[in-house]
């Protein structure tokens, strides 16, 4: 295919910018969009439920299941003796079961899978089974890990010039650190997967997953087949977030072993609690550092240990981990750094994916050795952050890669300028001085994120696009919709190369068996892959019917013209359609694949050296907070975002993106805790002990601008990515409620221990422990 100026919409003057509604808002508002769940079950259906392990670690010395097999409406019961292949349902390391196999690593594990005539009777099956343990020790947090050297793997290093030298005269120097919580996905659509039995022992899978070809193939191996002999079909998600980028396997493959053993449909629907205590969490992390800075609080030094407790199984650790590495510098130019990253194995459920992907956590560190510095001077927050920005001559990051579009500059001082920060400052710092039980905080933080898969064989994607005679478009490709606008944002961009209405084009289902060995629907690249896999598609079939066109007419090829009127062909003007239906009496082929690999990335992980982004996207966000301080409860009040999305494919979309991210970042870092006991239980794995936020946490002030600018890199119609980086911009609100613990002693120059989530319970602890902690 000749090259084209990808970066150009293919008709910039007549380009639909009016942000069409999301494919299926009015399915989603009228209750008749279809998820997996909700098609008819046939005759002989089989629903499905897990014996789940009482320990945390253990060896099972018996099972005995005779009273489950026995139970009401059972049809049968497997074991890990009962998989025909590989008992293995995990990403990369091989190391998570789908049923326990001599031994259980936390609570919740699967151990033997029930199948039954109906959901209810699964249920009550399975917590008959009587398992003989032999307890284990048991490790549940970092601290236990850390103590034991227990590690998913070696713990990695990243570093630039020598930290400790620099520290050592560096004029001034702190130390301090916090601890920062996991989070729960929360999809309203919980885990579910339907398997329906084929001929000659083919299998098909509706799955709610993010990564339908992963589904796919570990279930082809579990069973003993090929991939060939395994379709998995995503219409839709209702949410993900990553928690059905690999945990959606365990359920899916449980379904095909039934599906697959008796010759019978088998669903299994996840109970919300069985769904919570089974799936993994966001990582919690330890976060401790030692920074060195000079008068106008430019860090020279800064060493970063990050801790996580990774769960039982290896799962996306290291690339998560990893990323935490790449974001803990944020905006920021560190001269001297030294980031050191313990990945820890504890015997709680294996943490995944969670958006932002581990980003968040690093980002967080450096924004709270930022707040530290500042108080220590007694200088605004926001003046510090601007002095250590990227810039001229301090542009490359501790991983080498060179920040080419350094617009956090500009993000930030337009925001300062929009929402009034400067005067704002002023009337709280004089709340709180006229105020002694309400206290308010206000803080403006940046975003930088880089965007790509950091493992760089998964930056690839494929499309297929089918033109009918009518002129009717189907399109297919490997990307999943979960809530997030990616199949209209492509069927935008295929309209748009044939200047036909975007209601002339149908989207379907994500399926393996059209579109193969697709990379999961994650770190934000959804558009970016896909888009142009479909772009590149859609360009080869108008490319075909241009030269037919031209032939037929008689005319040059550049004369041939697509645009919302119909196509000028040597001087004549015919509806799309017709152009089509001439075409197929041509013999001309209407269907065309598409693939896109992202270019200009390479990452050496032993060294953590290289280009793991093809680029970056930034934001900026300035919240204001108010506390009480008798009961530690406080209230969001105003929010000001200025997001960069590029060149938007649909500002309509991204809007939403940016709003709910934004939403779900401050419900990580203010309501959303997991709490676990000491044998490891999770004690909050319902909604009545669970909160996430709702419509009274949003601040009645919610004001998002998107940034007027356009992506450097020649992605599809120059837009950028929107899916995760919003999320960190929450992060202005726990700067903001750590300045208003802050207020509570105002001439303290150290920074209140507070830690995330900010609960009522850790404000307060914050509160005692900054009042507490003696002259300044």
């Amino acid at each position: 295919m000749a090259e084209r100026d990808l970066a150009q919409p293919v008709r910039a003057p007549t380009r639909d910018t009016r942000a069409p509604p999301h494919d299926s808002a009015r399915l989603h508002v009228s209750g008749a969009a279809s998820y997996a769940d909700d098609g008819t079950e046939p005759p002989g259906m089989l629903h499905l439920a897990f014996g789940q392990s009482t320990q945390a670690h253990a060896a099972i010395s018996a099972i005995d299941l005779s009273a489950v097999r026995a139970a009401p409406g059972v049809v049968a019961v497997y074991t890990a003796a009962d998989i025909p292949g590989a008992n293995d349902v995990s990403p990369v390391a091989h190391d998570d079961r789908l049923l326990a196999d001599g031994e259980v690593l936390c609570v919740g594990q699967a151990v033997f899978l029930v199948a039954a005539t109906s959901r209810t009777a699964a249920r009550k099956a399975a917590r008959l089974g009587r398992i003989d343990y032999e307890p284990r020790p048991a490790l549940l947090t970092i601290t236990d890990a850390r103590a034991a050297e227990s590690l998913i793997e070696p713990t990695q290093r990243m570093a630039r010039g020598d930290a400790a030298a620099a520290l050592a005269t560096a004029p001034h120097t702190l130390s301090g650190g916090f601890d920062l919580g996991g989070q729960d996905h929360f999809y309203l659509e919980g885990q579910v997967a339907v398997a329906t039995p084929g001929e000659d022992g083919q299998i098909h899978l509706l799955s709610s997953t993010q990564h339908p070809s992963e589904v796919q193939h570990l279930v082809a191996h579990m069973l003993g087949l090929s991939s060939a002999d395994v379709t998995v079909e995503v219409r839709r998600m209702g949410g993900a977030f990553g928690g059905k980028e690999t945990q959606a396997a365990l359920f899916a493959a449980a379904a095909a072993l039934v599906a697959a053993k008796t010759g019978r449909p088998a669903k299994f629907c996840c109970d919300r609690d069985d769904d919570m205590a089974m799936t993994g969490k966001r990582h919690d992390f330890r976060i401790d550092y030692d920074v060195g800075f000079d008068a106008e609080g430019h860090i020279l030094a800064l060493q970063l240990r990050l801790a996580s407790r990774c769960g039982a199984t290896v799962d996306l650790s290291p690339a998560i981990n990893d990323r935490a590495m790449f974001h803990a510098d944020n905006c920021y130019w560190l001269p001297a750094v030294e980031i050191v990253s313990e990945r820890l194995k504890t015997h709680t459920v294996s943490a995944t994916a969670f958006r932002g992907f581990g980003g968040p956590q690093g980002m967080i560190a450096i924004e709270r050795v930022l707040d530290a510095v500042a108080r220590a001077l007694g200088r605004d927050p926001l003046d510090v952050r601007i002095a250590n920005l990227y810039g001229p001559g301090r542009d490359v990051t501790p991983y080498g890669m060179t920040v080419a579009d350094n617009i956090a500059p500009d993000i930030v001082a337009r925001l300062r300028q929009t929402a009034r920060y400067d005067m704002r400052r002023a009337a709280v710092d004089a709340f709180n001085a006229a105020n002694t039980v309400l206290k308010k905080g206000i803080a403006l933080t940046p975003v930088k994120f880089g965007i790509s898969f950091t493992s760089t064989h998964l930056n690839q994607a494929g499309a297929l696009v089918l033109v009918y005679a009518d002129g009717s478009i189907q399109i297919n490709h490997g990307g999943t919709e979960m809530g997030q606008g990616l199949y209209v944002k492509v069927a935008q961009i295929v309209a748009d190369v044939f200047a036909v209405p975007l209601s002339q084009v149908r989207i379907t289902a994500t399926r393996t068996d059209k579109v193969p060995n697709t990379s999961a629907t994650a770190a934000s690249s959804g558009a970016d892959l896909n888009g142009m896999a479909a772009y590149h598609a859609a360009m080869t079939i108008r490319d075909r019917l241009t030269a037919f066109l031209a032939r037929s007419c008689g005319c040059a090829a550049a004369a041939v013209a697509f645009t919302p009127d119909g196509v000028v062909a040597g001087g004549k003007r015919i509806s799309f359609g017709q152009a089509c239906r001439k075409a197929h009496i041509g013999r001309i082929s209407l269907a065309a694949t598409g693939y896109y690999a992202t270019p200009d990335i390479a990452y050496d992980r032993a060294a953590h050296h290289g280009r793991p982004f093809y680029y970056f996207a930034y934001g900026a966000a300035v919240a204001e907070v108010a506390i009480d301080t008798l009961t530690g409860e406080h209230k969001v009040l105003a929010v000001d975002i200025l997001h960069d999305v590029g060149r938007s494919l649909n500002p309509a979309i991204d809007l939403g993106q940016i709003e709910g991210g934004f939403l779900q970042g401050q419900g990580w870092l203010t309501t959303e805790e997991l709490v676990f006991d000491d044998a490891g239980r999770l004690l909050t794995h319902s909604p009545a002990t669970y909160k996430i936020p709702t419509a009274s946490d949003r601040p009645r002030r919610f004001a998002i601008d998107l940034w007027d600018g356009e992506n450097v890199e020649p992605t599809i119609h120059r837009s950028k990515a929107v899916g995760e980086p919003p999320f960190m911009l929450a992060i202005s609100v726990f700067s903001a409620l750590t300045a208003a613990v802050a207020a509570t002693a105002p001439d303290r120059r150290t920074l209140p221990p507070l830690d995330a989530p900010a609960t009522p319970e850790a404000i307060l602890r914050a509160i005692a422990g900054h009042v507490a902690a003696g002259p300044a």
